[in-house]
């Protein structure tokens, strides 16, 4: 049985994701126009950055959006930061690390798989989290603020590779991350309770990231809480010990932390985003949603949650037989991708979701979240 103390601070983790701010209380009351986005995160809202820099992505993922092996994701198809950018009637995002074929005139995408908001203790190769943290992410962001403009400076092609310098206070800021603070605790051991005394550091580590970042010029905010890993099948193979909820999800692995952490921002428009809620109700009822086997990855193998023996694109040998370890037939109707991601689908019916205001605090639509200037 998961500790009180437990559940009250991890409370306070995914709306850490509100970082130290105060809302402001007068939002626009019609649709803003955003210039660009930056985004920071973890594979959630990586369209390439991990690719361009470590580990470079096979097939199948990329399956159902034809562009996305280019750009990199660790998902079957398209992610939510795409839908936000195709909503706001912007490009696709760049990722940050990638050199090749990029145009960041409308912002840049600094989010890397395994990227956590803590140093990471176990950094690939040698382990299995990026070393591009939150707190490099966003030392890059500020080197991209200043070189960007340098280089505009430069005109010609350089001009229009580049966002403008107005656009980095009328940006929309993005953040999704934290899902890896608490899963590299679990792998490496820790107890709900160790773990439990870890998320105080990890929430000051993130208000000062995101302070920093206001402090660049940032004005208004898109922060997602973490999402429910009990019901993820990398945690589910894993600890299967683990007591679980009447819908088949580990509860220890589960708390939501939704406690709004008020500091004085009085310049920003902050919407935090309960992508939690949204993410379990895949889960809870996917049939009324469309969608079925929540808990089984759509492209894995072995085991009871198809994770475990084999990860998606590699071939492995089973019984001295080669077997490819590819996509189930039909992830248009799947959540879970690979035991760790969500499918295209899932990421879109999220989007849909989350973009109405419906799950925002205060509730305001993606459209309606920017800073009056």
């Amino acid at each position: 049985m998961e500790s009180p103390k437990f559940t009250t601070y991890l409370r306070c983790l995914c709306m850490l994701l509100l970082c130290a701010a105060t809302l402001n209380p007068a939002f626009p009351l019609k649709n803003c126009t955003f210039p660009a986005i930056f985004n920071f995160g973890d594979s959630n809202s990586d369209t390439g950055g991990l690719s361009a820099s470590l580990i470079t992505p096979k097939p199948p993922y990329g399956e159902t959006y034809f562009t996305n092996l280019l750009e990199g994701s660790r998902m079957a198809g398209s992610l939510s930061i795409s839908w936000v950018s195709k909503s706001l009637g912007l490009p696709y995002l760049s990722a940050y690390l990638d050199s090749l074929g990029t145009n960041f005139t409308h912002g840049a995408n600094f989010a890397t798989a395994a990227s956590t908001i803590r140093l990471p203790i176990n950094i690939i190769p040698r382990g299995g989290f990026s070393p591009f943290y939150l707190n490099i992410q966003y030392s890059q962001f500020g080197q991209f603020k200043n070189r960007s403009q340098i280089i505009r400076q430069k005109g010609a092609v350089f001009a229009n590779l580049m966002p403008k310098g107005d656009y980095f206070s009328k940006a929309l800021y993005t953040f999704d991350i934290g899902q890896n603070d608490h899963s590299e605790g679990f792998f490496n051991n820790m107890t709900i309770e160790e773990v439990n005394a870890s998320v105080p550091d990890i929430v000051n580590k993130f208000s000062t990231n995101v302070k920093n970042i206001y402090n660049l010029g940032a004005r208004s905010f898109w922060i997602h809480n973490t999402e429910p890993i009990g019901c993820l099948p990398y945690i589910l193979a894993n600890f299967q010990s683990a007591q679980r909820d009447s819908y088949g999800c580990a509860k220890p692995y589960n708390d939501e932390a939704i406690v709004q952490l008020r500091k004085d921002l009085p310049l920003a428009a902050i919407t935090h985003v309960d992508v939690y809620s949204v993410k379990y109700s895949l889960f809870s009822k996917p049939k009324e949603y469309g969608f079925e086997l929540p808990l089984i990855a759509c492209c894995g193998y072995g085991g009871i949650y198809n994770y475990g023996s084999g990860i998606c694109g590699q071939t492995i040998t089973i019984n001295g037989s080669q077997i490819f370890v590819g996509s189930c037939e039909r992830p248009s109707i799947r959540v879970n991708w690979d035991g760790v991601h969500y499918t295209e689908a899932a990421n879109k019916f999220i989007f849909d979701q989350i973009s109405t205001g419906l799950f925002s605090d205060p509730p305001t639509p993606l459209k309606m979240a920017r800073h009056n200037i």
